[in-house]
Formats: C-alpha cells, sequence, structure tokens
C-alpha cells in the first residue's frame, strides 16, 4: 500500500522531513508484528496524518495500536525510547551497555579509576577478554535529536593516549585493546570518520552497520528493563536504582516486585511480558 498523502513531518531535532510510510512500515515489522496487523496500523496512522505532524505523534499512535494487540509488540517497539528512559544520568546506561558485554564473554567493571601519564581519569566501563583490556566510553543523551560529534570522540581519543602511555610504561602483563565511544544516538559523518583514522571502536544505536545497539540487544535479547509497557515509570526507577537493568535479571530477581507491592495478578503479567521478549532468543 502506497501512501496518497505527500506531507512535510517533524523530526526530534526539529527538522521537516517528508513522511515514509517504508520507515513506518519497517519500524513495527521489527517490533515482531505479522504482516496483517502491520498493514493495519500503517492503514490507520495514514488515515490519520497531518501537515507538520511529529514524529513523536506518529509514534505513539503506532505504540497505541501495537499495544492493544501485544504487549511484547509494543516493548520491542520502543526500544529506542527505552534506551532514553535509562536517564537523566548517564549511569545507568554505562551498566546496561556493561551488562550487554558481559553477555558477549567479557568480565566488566564500572567506574574504574586508572592512572595516565598526564592525569587519573575515571573509565566508564573496563572489559577484559582473552586476557586483553578494553576501556569503554559512553556516551548518554536522553533527548532525541542530539547526535554524537567529533568532539567526543576527539576528547576520548586523547583520554585514551594518557592512559595507555602510563599502560606500557608500567608494563603491564594484558595488552590494552582499542579504545571504544558508545552512544546511544548517532554518530555525525565527521565523529565517524575520526574514529576510522585513529582507530577507535565507534559503537551507536545504528553504528556498525548491523552491528549497531539495537542489532546486539535484539541478536542476544538483552532488553533495557525500561522497554516493558507495564511497569510504570516509579517501578522502573526503583529497579534502575538497584542495578536492575535488563528484563532478564527482573526474572531472576522477581522479588524486587514484592518490594514495590506488585498485586500477583499483575506481576504475572509483568513477568510473562518480559519472559516473552527475552525467551524469543
Amino acid at each position: 500500500m502506497d501512501t496518497t498523502k505527500s506531507i512535510d513531518i517533524i523530526k526530534s531535532s526539529g527538522q521537516k522531513m517528508k513522511f515514509s510510510l517504508d520507515k513506518l512500515r519497517n519500524s513495527l515489522k521489527h517490533s515482531g508484528a505479522n504482516h496483517e496487523l502491520v498493514e493495519e496500523i500503517v492503514s490507520r496512522v495514514n488515515d490519520e496524518l497531518f501537515e507538520g505532524i511529529t514524529t513523536n505523534e506518529i509514534y505513539n499512535r503506532a505504540y497505541a495500536l501495537l499495544k492493544k494487540h501485544k504487549t511484547v509488540f509494543a516493548s520491542k517497539y520502543k526500544l529506542k525510547k527505552a534506551i532514553y528512559e535509562l536517564g537523566p544520568t548517564g549511569f545507568p546506561f554505562e551498566r546496561f551497555i556493561a551488562e550487554i558485554l558481559k553477555y558477549s564473554g567479557y568480565g566488566v567493571k564500572v567506574g574504574v579509576i586508572l592512572n595516565g601519564d598526564c592525569v587519573t581519569h575515571e573509565i566508564d566501563v573496563v572489559a577484559e577478554k582473552n586476557d586483553t583490556v578494553t576501556i569503554i566510553e559512553c556516551k548518554f543523551h536522553n533527548e532525541e535529536g542530539r547526535n554524537c560529534n567529533v568532539k567526543i570522540p576527539l576528547y576520548i581519543h586523547s583520554r585514551y593516549n594518557d592512559v595507555k602511555a602510563h599502560w606500557v610504561t608500567n608494563k603491564n602483563n594484558r595488552p590494552l585493546n582499542k579504545g571504544w565511544v558508545v552512544t546511544n544516538t548517532r554518530f555525525t559523518q565527521d565523529a565517524i570518520d575520526y574514529g576510522k583514522c585513529a582507530d577507535l571502536y565507534l559503537l551507536s544505536w545504528d553504528y556498525p552497520k548491523n552491528d549497531g545497539l539495537k542489532d546486539r540487544i535484539d541478536r542476544l535479547g538483552l532488553y533495557p528493563i525500561t522497554v516493558s509497557s507495564l511497569l510504570s515509570n516509579r517501578e522502573k526507577q526503583f529497579l534502575l536504582s538497584r542495578n536492575v537493568v535488563l528484563c532478564r535479571q527482573l526474572i531472576k530477581d522477581k522479588f524486587y516486585l514484592d518490594h514495590l507491592g506488585v498485586s500477583n495478578t499483575r506481576k504475572t503479567k509483568i513477568l510473562d511480558e518480559i519472559s516473552q521478549l527475552c525467551n524469543n532468543h
């Protein structure tokens, strides 16, 4: 089905762009919804479009329609927004990245002080695998439309070089791998070019292609607790404050739902939704 409407919509950055039915269709497919449901929602959203509608309004409408059919589809659909909800500070995002690395076979520590040649540095995540150490810096934005520009990898590269100079001088047994820069948004082209040139590993929502954050989360089934469409914001913040950042962790630590006073009926629904997200992997 192709739209007969050619309208301008407003992105979260404030920029105008032409509405694309295919983009909406692809994001709905990503939720796991079948073809018939995707086409039904696309048709209904298309009928309700008007000039100057925001991407957020379109998202909210599609999300509400998905949630009516199956909460697990709605949860997967809201993944990008759920990562913004790990804020307002960057600490839960750092823990989330550490957990993703842990499930990929790394030993991880969060908030580690390392000496440099010039100054000491607090490193967001230090990861170890095959006797190699990787230092990872996370740049979290809690507002949509804010990309990671070249200043971030430039700054992180200088910190990495300072740590590496001290590391080599002190003849550490385990080699230091290339530095990583991780963001929940997107890198500008300048940032990507600098990362390649400086031999930094960049990881964002959709970079590297087919191996960005969204791909890793889907592949490993490591959804943040904030994707849940059944938990309230207060409940999510309570869980994050106790370092429960993954849906998988809540399955193991379900006693936290008792601490929150969640009724047995609601607890069953929440755990069912979360189990469906994790058990598809």
